[in-house]
């Protein structure tokens, strides 16, 4: 057995996932929220070993406590409380790596990297490009390393993947001397999850990730699309912020900069305002009242037009980003569906491709209706590009990463 720790820890929770890395399976996970309220809530997850058969199956034990969680080291302290009493014990099988997820490593970090003090004082000074997200993961570090001081931490950034993006992808067309007095740039970000499933891809159709031409469509509440040329990212839609891109569950994506002046000038809105309008109050939300894909779609069949328009602008978004990344790519080999929207909503898959005939992209609607759960072919046999749906698993690439850096 090889256990490996992940961390996703955010401002007020933090979730946990335990791997064995000699076979690739979840032993135990669990979300501890609510930290600083006065009752906090942690939830622990025990996952049974498979059984034998044609369907093996993993079936789960939950245990959910409500108790004070003052901060991230009272919720470490938690976690190891779960785990001892409900297993697996870490005692017996303590991790040999711990793994962290750090949203923004800026142009500084396009790699894992093994945690140290220096490293901590680098993922604080880039607070200043994600201020809601990288104080949150290093409180994580903090609390982690106290709980686990003997095993070696690893940082995996969410902007590594796309730190190969050319000065032409990445530089945005203001004063330079301003852009980088302020590294205004682009960085783009889901790279953990645009790299694990360009890789799984690859493996799944038994072909060298070397020699493909991919898109990756990471749509949940928050979206993105990458295209990949050889496994290295070369474009990405978000940018400097999550915010830049594809229209998402409350965030707006692309907009033109003079909407902002307009909405300052003409209705008052200072640049909090604009900040929670554009990243909490736009996307879906903004335009139907609902940031849920299933509301959407039942508002369209109850010809609700506040939802059709809604699903129009979002479909619109992903089309006009898959022809930019055709042109940069040349063409495609493989386009895949991933994260909770990209891996549910055959209606999103067929809306964002069906123009795209042209380009070689034939969708087979059966297979795209089909409820099948795991990684799959939703285009025809006969189509020169193959299109996926593959479930994302960010976790276990954080995992692969950190034993591999912590092995090094």
């Amino acid at each position: 057995m090889i256990p490996v720790l992940v961390i996703n820890s955010g401002s007020s929770s933090f979730k946990y996932q335990l791997l064995d890395m000699a076979t690739e399976r979840t032993l135990a996970s669990g979300l501890v929220e609510r930290i600083g309220e006065p009752v906090g809530v942690a939830r622990h997850t025990v996952y049974a070993t498979p059984t034998d058969g044609p369907a093996p199956a993993f079936l789960d034990a939950t245990r959910t406590r409500e108790l004070p969680i003052p901060d991230h080291t009272a919720g470490f302290a938690v976690m190891l409380d779960a785990f001892a009493a409900d297993g697996p014990s870490l005692d017996e099988q303590p991790p040999v790596a711990v793994g962290h997820r750090v949203v923004h490593g800026g142009a500084r970090f396009f790699e894992p990297t093994l945690i140290t003090p220096l490293v901590e004082i680098n993922i604080d000074e880039l607070s200043v490009l994600a201020p809601l997200h990288n104080p949150a993961n290093l409180a994580g570090i903090h609390a982690a390393r106290r709980a686990f001081p003997d095993v070696p931490h690893v940082a995996v950034f969410d902007t590594a993947f796309h730190q190969t993006l050319a000065p032409a992808a990445y530089t945005y067309a203001i004063n330079a001397e301003v852009a980088a007095s302020h590294r205004i740039r682009r960085y783009g970000f889901h790279g953990t999850s645009h790299k694990f499933v360009s890789e799984a891809a690859a493996a799944f159709l038994g072909r060298p990730l070397g020699e493909l031409k991919q898109i990756v469509f990471h749509l949940g509440n928050g979206a993105s699309v990458t295209a990949i040329d050889g496994g290295r990212s070369i474009d990405t839609s978000m940018g400097f912020t999550p915010l830049e891109g594809l229209v998402m569950g409350t965030r707006s994506g692309d907009i033109d900069p003079a909407v902002l002046f307009q909405l300052q000038r003409r209705a008052g809105m200072d640049v909090d305002d604009l900040d929670d309008l554009l990243n909490k109050r736009s996307g879906l939300l903004g335009l139907a009242g609902s940031n849920d894909l299933r509301d959407i779609r039942a508002g369209i069949e109850r010809g609700d037009e506040r939802a059709i328009l809604a699903f129009q602008v979002y479909v619109h978004r992903l089309r006009a980003y898959a022809g930019a990344y055709l042109a940069q790519l040349g063409g495609a080999d493989v386009i895949s569906f991933t994260a909770g929207v990209g891996e549910n909503a055959p209606l999103v898959r067929s809306g964002a491709l069906e123009t795209l005939g042209f380009a070689g992209v034939e969708i087979d609607h059966e297979r795209n209706e089909s409820p099948d759960r795991g990684i799959r072919v939703i285009s025809t046999d006969a189509s020169p590009v193959t299109v996926l749906v593959v479930p994302t698993d960010e976790e276990l690439e954080i995992a692969r990463q950190t034993l591999g850096v912590s092995r090094a």
